[in-house]
């Protein structure tokens, strides 16, 4: 079969270089889209960017737990501190336990010691990001998974990471009423 329409044999030719030219310049135009609007630009990805071990220097990470007096949960850390190079990805474990009868929401507030390390921490996943609900004498683990900056100070060779667990706002004050009654840190 011979095609007697030259015009829309080009036309055809035309069409397919256009699309094969498109598919190359969707690569910097949805980088270009993604720069101006922040998509694709979150704190993982930078991290993983930046993330360079020092292998040259240690910091102790320790851990510490409370419990506010109103929410009557046991929270602890699993290990009470480890040894870690700036720029590590370390992953710790809290335990945490609702000594109650029923079905409470708490939320953690975390602190630093000293307070300039809170600059340095990087958390890529954490349990104090939203309320965590535990049923009637629930235990659970959960994780903390960070990265501490290695443009921390060198002078800082020891790093406190503490959370203090409080009712969250809104849920069952029915704790309350029982908190007085249970060893909340032990």
């Amino acid at each position: 079969m011979r095609n007697d329409n030259p015009i829309l044999l080009k036309k055809l030719w035309i069409v397919a270089l256009g699309m094969f030219g498109f598919g190359f310049a969707m690569v910097p135009f949805y980088q270009k889209i993604c720069e101006v609007t922040g998509i694709n630009s979150g704190d993982t990805q930078v991290l993983a960017k930046n993330t360079q071990v020092d292998t040259s220097r240690k910091i102790t990470l320790e851990f510490d737990a409370n419990v506010d007096a109103n929410l009557p949960w046991k929270f602890t850390p699993v290990q009470r501190s480890i040894e870690m190079h700036p720029g590590e990805m370390v992953q710790v474990l809290y335990e945490v336990e609702n000594k109650t009868g029923h079905d409470i929401t708490g939320q953690a507030i975390p602190s630093y010691g000293p307070q300039l390390a809170s600059q340095y921490v990087k958390k890529i996943e954490c349990f104090c990001f939203t309320g965590q609900t535990l049923k009637a004498h629930e235990k659970r683990q959960m994780p903390v998974m960070l990265v501490m900056d290695p443009s921390l100070p060198r002078d800082v060779n020891t790093v406190t990471l503490s959370y203090t667990f409080f009712v969250k706002p809104g849920s069952d004050k029915a704790a309350s009423a029982s908190a007085g009654k249970v060893d909340r840190r032990g």
